[in-house]
């Protein structure tokens, strides 16, 4: 697919969507795989249904050397040819480690120094070409954005740095998004093979244990869902995407060591047949393995599940029953949410991607995926092993899906739409809801999280919602309301 300067990159497919059953294709496959260039407008199916979004759970019914000194030489022609030595091409570098074997240490100090200099140029440069290259599709430049494709497929790589790895698949977002002639690309993703489903479970297990992006979400709901129902006998937490119910292990056995005995616990999880596939089996499995550790902690529990799309799901699938305290948990999933009902919880639980890319119009979009998915990339470098024999497939099956997604499609088929939190804020509050303030146990608790991974992790609290970032960048935000 993509070429690195010393060797062969595999073709590959891009497997099921986490939430809709969406699949990509490589970039050399035919053009009529590639959807087609719609209008991003608010009329856009996609842009009502998350519009509406937060009115299915409505409050009450209402909704970024010195080279003077040199001990090589103060010759300024002599530097310019080291610089151009470095600079030939890929190959040039053995010829640069022999070349520095008649200096000194120092010599060679200054000579990788050079080099470091160089490839971090190159990097900027391909942040740099690769905005170019999608203003030129915003322009209708299409001459210079096929140019700018072809210089584009000799820098990028899924086994180089993390924007390297990262311009593959934006790459082949801009390829697909130009390929485009008039039929969408779902029509024909369903020929991709997908992984098997205990490989898929073990990338995402990977991907889960690497990052602390999941857990942080899944701690500051549960942290918050503990506080609101510490007085309830009868909790109700209905879940959309369950997943593997791995969010409520830790929830279970908060409960069980609650003064004055644990509540009686019902789980409604709402599922698809995606996340059946990467489990093996049915809802059951989540239902049973559930059951088992609850009946383990002696917490009176029962399991109800729904075995559809979110976007299918309607009131009466949910099984309110009065007397019940109940809990919604939107764990990255309110942005795909179409439907619109009434429910009366006491507590709701958002954890989203603080990402902007809803009605962001391409070039706008492109710039924010590139920066937002370029932070994730070099978080990931940081605790995954470069060497890791899954880092691709973990990469290409758990993150680029979203990135082609968010690139190459427009309208309906654009189901990765992002928005951040001050839009979900301003809904939650036109829906009749109030902040639900995280405890500060829960903020300590990530914190110490934190320091399992990285110091370059950070985490903030800003008008009661919890914000995980790496370095500068927010990357997911999580909240609560009542």
């Amino acid at each position: 697919l993509f070429k690195h300067p010393r060797q062969e990159i595999e073709a590959y497919s891009l497997p099921a969507n986490s939430v809709g059953k969406r699949r990509y294709v490589p970039v050399h496959n035919s053009r009529k795989r590639y959807c087609t260039p719609e209008s991003s407008s608010p009329d856009s199916p996609a842009y009502d249904v998350l519009s509406n979004a937060t009115a299915l759970v409505s409050h009450n019914n209402s909704a970024y050397e010195d080279t003077s000194g040199s001990c090589v030489t103060d010759d300024f022609n002599d530097k310019i040819k080291e610089l151009e030595t470095v600079m030939m091409g890929p190959d040039s570098l053995d010829l640069v480690l022999d070349y520095n074997d008649s200096f000194d240490s120092t010599s060679c100090q200054e000579t990788n120094t050079w080099r470091s200099t160089l490839e971090a140029v190159s990097r900027r440069d391909l942040r740099a070409d690769l905005v170019s290259c999608a203003k030129a599709m915003s322009e209708n430049d299409l001459m210079m954005a096929r140019s700018m494709m072809e210089k584009l497929r000799l820098m990028v790589s899924v086994s180089g740095e993390p924007i390297e790895r990262l311009g593959a698949y934006l790459l082949e977002g801009l390829v697909a998004q130009l390929s485009s002639s008039g039929s969408s690309i779902y029509k024909s993703l369903n020929q991709c093979p997908e992984p098997a489903s205990t490989d898929l479970l073990s990338y995402m297990h990977i991907l889960y244990e690497v990052c602390p992006y999941f857990k942080f979400g899944y701690m500051s709901a549960n942290g918050a869902i503990a506080e609101a129902m510490k007085e309830e006998n009868r909790v109700h937490i209905i879940d959309f995407q369950i997943g593997q119910g791995s969010q409520w292990v830790t929830l279970i056995q908060a409960f069980a060591a609650r003064p004055g005995g644990p509540p009686r616990i019902r789980i409604t999880g709402i599922d698809d047949t995606t996340s059946a596939y990467a489990r093996g089996g049915g809802l059951n499995i989540v239902g049973n393995r559930l059951a088992k550790l609850a009946k383990q902690f002696n917490v009176p529990f029962e399991f109800n599940s729904v075995s559809v799309s979110v976007s299918e799901v309607r009131p009466k699938n949910l099984g309110v029953r009065p007397g019940e305290a109940l809990a919604v948990n939107f764990a990255f999933v309110l942005h795909h949410m179409p439907d619109e009902s009434s429910l009366s919880p006491k507590v709701v639980t958002l954890v989203e991607q603080e990402s902007n890319t809803n009605t962001a119009a391409f070039f706008p979009r492109f710039k924010e995926t590139m920066d937002y998915y370029d932070a994730m990339f070099e978080s990931i470098d940081v605790t995954l092993p470069r060497n890791h024999k899954q880092r691709i497939n973990v990469e290409q099956h758990c993150l680029a899906r979203d990135v082609v997604n968010i690139i190459a499609c427009e309208g309906a088929d654009r189901v990765e739409r992002h928005e951040l939190l001050g839009k979900w804020r301003s809904r939650f509050g036109m829906a009749g809801f109030t902040p639900y303030p995280l405890s500060p146990l829960v903020n300590s608790t990530i914190r110490s999280l934190l320091r399992n991974y990285s110091d370059k992790y950070r985490l903030e609290e800003r008008d009661g919602a919890l914000y995980l970032g790496w370095m500068r960048r927010d990357l997911v935000a999580s909240c609560a309301w009542k």
